[in-house]
């Protein structure tokens, strides 16, 4: 099944409820640019009207927001006030606040913290960098398919071999919109990974510009947290690869061993 899509089996009456979900997925991945009615009937493979009917409904419930100007549909205000229940995930996710910000002074650059989802990952927490040029490749609550960006294919790579595969597989439709990415090259940059400990992503989603990336351990779990940073690649020339490699190594420990501000 390919990941913009459906079940289209309806045997216990929740199909309304994965339909409404895959829409608020879509919507993450929209950020502030929003996304349009025919975009996602387009992603969802919907009628156009039961598309329009659900999205209605979703906008009734404060959980999507229609700009009717603009003819866009946001995330909702009850989506943002669920996202800031307390939960043991949402506290373990703002102890790397400190990390995150960490990073970006030191490095200058932009820092993000991924979490993975399913296929995707979603940017949790982003501290911009103080150079003059700032490179935002993703926003807060965006969601990119795993192996699509540093962090996120940081993520992939922290899994088994055969869950890797099934979700590369999975994504590979999608990956022509990112011009250097094929198949073999995500599975290319997750040996790499492997190998090294973090990916390193030259141009890979945006041109001219290098990430990399660092999955947080997770005891003998997968790890689902990734801490990366996105700069010019002139940047990562001038400061050098090693030196940022070992910054997010050094935060990441911090946190982990209860001494961040160390």
């Amino acid at each position: 099944m390919d990941a913009g899509q459906l079940p289209q089996a309806n045997t216990d009456g929740t199909q309304a409820i994965r339909r409404a979900a895959a829409i608020l997925r879509r919507l993450g991945k929209g950020g502030t640019q929003g996304v349009g009615l025919a975009d996602i009937t387009q992603a969802l493979q919907l009628p156009r009207s039961t598309t329009h009917r659900i999205l209605k409904c979703l906008v009734d419930e404060g959980l999507v927001r229609h700009d009717t100007e603009r003819r866009r549909y946001f995330a909702g205000h009850l989506t943002y006030e669920l996202g800031l229940t307390v939960t043991g995930t949402a506290i373990e996710i703002a102890k790397w606040r400190v990390a995150v910000d960490r990073v970006s002074q030191r490095t200058g650059v932009t820092a993000y913290l991924m979490s993975r989802s399913g296929v995707e990952a979603t940017c949790v927490l982003k501290t911009e960098g103080n150079s003059v040029i700032r490179v935002i490749p993703v926003e807060v609550g965006q969601r990119r398919f795993l192996g699509i960006g540093a962090g996120a294919t940081a993520l992939l790579a922290a899994l088994d071999q055969e869950t890797r595969e099934r979700i590369i597989r999975t994504v590979a439709p999608f990956l022509p919109n990112y011009s250097s990415l094929t198949e073999n090259k995500v599975r290319d940059l997750v040996h790499e990974t492997i190998k090294l400990g973090y990916t390193l992503s030259r141009g890979n989603v945006v041109r001219d510009v290098i990430g990399i990336g660092m999955a947080i351990p997770n005891g003998e779990a997968a790890p689902y947290l990734a801490l990366s940073i996105a700069g010019l690649a002139s940047q990562g020339e001038e400061r050098g690869i090693s030196s940022w490699v070992q910054i997010l190594k050094q935060e990441i420990a911090a946190v982990q061993s209860g001494n961040p501000a160390a």
